[in-house]
């Protein structure tokens, strides 16, 4: 209300801005479209694994039958997972993945959080080049550096070790690059005002800037997890021993050991993507929103 001398008149209500309040509906045709366009996607995406799922479940003699049939003449059978489970080392195969994928992860965070946080807080000579470096470690194919790692693997007597397999997939340029990119966007007045307290620089690093940078550390843990659960080609060169064999080296003995047996080859292929699978229905809100958080430059 605005007052005049005594008179009262009615103020007028602010302008709302133009679109303000507006609902966009979709019509009905639309949404049904787009919905059958998901889930044809979704179709092609999942036939291969269905396909992986039907021939594990298959009898050997019936998994190259022609033509193809979605149930198999003689029904299905277990039979591929108990020869796999109980002829072979896949279980000792599944322990070394473990072991090797949860080390790498734990070290891979630690080493890239506190080398990012590094390149976005501190101030030394040739910081400049040496992020550079980084940044250009991430467009080197890691092909090209496993003769130096192996023969460096090698004269450090860490050949057919678990050091000799985990070590050379700790640095990883690529994750760097995302911590610091997230660390930039992270207020300094917050670390300026624990400094005046009293914090020190690893204090403020680890009861201030890894507390606010959850979301991001779990997305890169889970990448790097998935990486090094899947690395085939480092654990294949540098390692001999069957015993020290992760999951996908195993996986090329079996078929080679074997002979091409599908159903024991698709039985051993979807239990070594099990434990991904776990892992990504667990934690796929962390690797959404990690993603979106770096997509935002941080902020």
């Amino acid at each position: 209300m605005s007052t005049t001398g005594s008179t009262l008149t009615p103020s007028r209500p602010a302008a709302r801005p133009a679109g303000s309040g507006r609902v966009r509906h979709v019509s009905v045709p639309v949404r049904a479209a787009v919905v059958a366009v998901l889930l044809a996607v979704a179709l092609l995406w999942l036939t291969p694994l269905l396909w992986a799922l039907k021939t594990s479940f298959t009898a050997e003699a019936e998994t190259t039958a022609v033509p193809l049939e979605a149930v198999p003449e003689s029904g299905f059978t277990a039979d591929g997972y108990t020869s796999v489970l109980s002829g072979g080392d896949l279980l000792t195969w599944f322990v070394n993945s473990t072991v090797v994928a949860v080390v790498v992860t734990v070290l891979t965070v630690a080493v890239s959080a506190l080398a990012a946080y590094g390149f976005s807080r501190c101030t030394f000579r040739g910081r400049g080049l040496l992020f550079a470096l980084t940044v250009v470690g991430i467009m080197v194919p890691p092909q090209i550096l496993v003769v130096p790692l192996y023969r460096e693997v090698v004269a450090m007597g860490l050949a057919d070790t678990y050091w000799g397999i985990i070590l050379p997939q700790v640095a990883v340029p690529a994750m760097v690059f995302i911590l610091k990119a997230f660390f930039d966007g992270i207020p300094r007045e917050l670390e300026e005002a624990a400094r005046v307290d009293g914090a020190g620089a690893l204090r403020i690093f680890v009861q201030i800037v890894l507390p606010l940078s959850r979301s991001i550390l779990a997305a890169v843990a889970i990448f790097v997890f998935i990486g090094a659960w899947n690395n085939f080609l480092w654990p294949f060169i540098i390692t001999s021993n069957p015993d020290l064999m992760t999951l996908p080296v195993g996986l090329v003995q079996v078929q080679s050991s074997f002979g091409v047996r599908y159903a024991q080859v698709m039985a051993s292929a979807l239990l070594a993507g099990l434990p991904l699978i776990i892992v990504f229905m667990l934690f796929q809100r962390q690797i959404i929103r990690g993603v979106a958080t770096t997509g935002l430059g941080g902020q």
